[in-house]
């Protein structure tokens, strides 16, 4: 008899009320720390947090019993502590500053989403039904931002389309979207994908004739990139074809063709788009971008940079920091806020639970029993491991300024909304991963123990 993996939702609920004393307990030093007492909607707010987070183990517990049991902990406490570090920053600009509520609503529509996920797709397979049709989508989604009318520029980026009031980013659909249509075609096509061209140094080269999707995908990348001056999802998205481009035919030579096209690409864009110039001038030496007498473009990586020094490496604690003096804190630069506060061990702290999300999902991965499921997680979990290096490192300095949303943590809905999905969709994957297979001995001896009384009839 084979292993077969236990249920463990009991060790879920377990380690989600650890993750609830993280949130829940965030949010109170908050309070105490900037205003001297625990926030006085404190009963409403843990309760409302709680009532969310049991809400998504019930279900999962009950559509999807095999899941993982550890991934879902994981977002309840990045969730939490992001909701709490915005709650701060609020309250450092004042009474009409309120995103943590917005951010709150947000999540509740995300665990909806998530709930939904799971409760309709019983079986991750059947979304190879639409592998074109949600490629198709995501191209549509990408390209409405662009459209006169419903597009808005935002801080440089044109990224978002506005629905009255409301404020939305396609591309946070999109790559989940992107990520079913690769795994599709990457399915039906990997055999002919990994077949050797020519032997170049020791690495085997694709042939000519199979360049077309990376092609085309470096030209939706660099149509992202100049069209719409999103350095940070052209990363994202090409980068993210390229893994699984990898992860399904096993040839290095693809990871030569696409770090040479990335090089071209780069070169080209920093060339003729002079955006791009500016953010690689500011990565190279941002004091020349800072204070009086300079265009001051690189206010928020310098302040960034001061706060993460002062926060040392035990951090000022809440309401001891200034992390308001960055822009956008609370979207784009909540670990700079974070690292200014909760200092190097809660930015590390927080890179663990990212490096958690991203084991589980590739361990989903490897135990999943179709070619569909390892693809679509594997993408899943590349998703984060992209988004996380690319907007930390550009936090940090370690690469270029992108602009994407620290996952969990950054306010932002259309983000928020988006991974809530995507993590419903790693469950799905590892609950038929780890769910024991049918007995078919016992039915077989059923059929012959079946078949002996009828031959034994009179």
């Amino acid at each position: 008899m084979g292993f077969v993996h236990r249920r463990r939702r009991g060790a879920e609920l377990f380690l989600l009320v650890l993750a609830l004393a993280v949130g829940i307990g965030a949010y109170a030093a908050v309070g105490i720390g900037v205003q001297g007492e625990v926030p006085a909607n404190m009963v409403g707010y843990s309760s409302w947090l709680a009532a969310l987070t049991i809400a998504a183990h019930l279900v999962v517990r009950f559509v999807a019993p095999y899941a993982d049991p550890v991934l879902l902990p994981i977002v309840a406490a990045l969730n939490g502590l992001g909701l709490a570090v915005i709650h701060r920053l609020d309250l450092a600009k004042g009474p009409d500053s309120d995103v943590a509520r917005a951010q709150l609503t947000w999540m509740t529509l995300g665990v909806v989403l998530f709930s939904l996920t799971l409760i309709v797709l019983r079986d991750h397979r059947r979304l190879t039904r639409f592998t074109y049709t949600s490629g198709l989508a995501a191209l549509v989604l990408l390209v409405l931002p662009m459209l006169p009318g419903i597009g808005k520029t935002i801080n440089g980026a044109k990224i978002w389309i506005g629905v009255g009031p409301f404020s939305f980013q396609p591309g946070e659909i999109a790559k989940v979207l992107l990520v079913i249509t690769f795994a599709g075609y990457l399915v039906l096509h990997r055999d002919a994908l990994a077949l050797a061209g020519r032997r170049v140094l020791f690495v085997d080269l694709p042939r000519g004739r199979d360049l077309g999707p990376i092609l085309a995908m470096w030209g939706v990348s660099l149509m992202i990139l100049v069209a719409q001056r999103d350095l940070g999802s052209s990363l994202l998205f090409f980068g993210l074809f390229l893994v699984m481009l990898y992860v399904s035919t096993e040839r290095p030579g693809w990871l030569v063709v696409g770090g040479l096209l990335f090089a071209a690409g780069a070169a080209t864009a920093y060339t003729l788009a002079g955006h791009v110039q500016r953010r690689f001038d500011i990565w190279i030496d941002p004091f020349s971008y800072y204070g009086e007498g300079t265009s001051d473009q690189s206010r928020q990586l310098v302040e960034s940079m001061f706060g993460m020094a002062w926060g040392g490496l035990l951090g000022r604690g809440f309401g001891e920091g200034n992390p308001w003096r960055i822009s956008y804190a609370n979207s784009d630069f909540i670990m700079g806020a974070i690292g200014e506060e909760l200092g190097l061990t809660g930015v590390l702290a927080v890179l663990v639970l990212y490096g958690l999300i991203v084991e589980r999902g590739l361990r989903a991965a490897l135990i999943s029993r179709d070619g569909f499921g390892k693809l679509l997680a594997t993408g899943l979990a590349s998703v984060f491991a992209l988004q996380v290096f690319v907007v930390i490192g550009g936090v940090t300095r370690l690469i270029p300024l992108t602009g994407l949303t620290t996952p969990f943590l950054s306010a932002g809905g259309s983000s928020l909304v988006a991974n809530w999905v995507i993590i419903a969709l790693l469950l799905r994957v590892s609950d038929l991963a780890r769910r024991p297979l049918p007995d078919l001995s016992a039915d077989d001896e059923d059929s012959d123990s079946e078949a002996t009384q009828v031959v034994r009839l009179p």
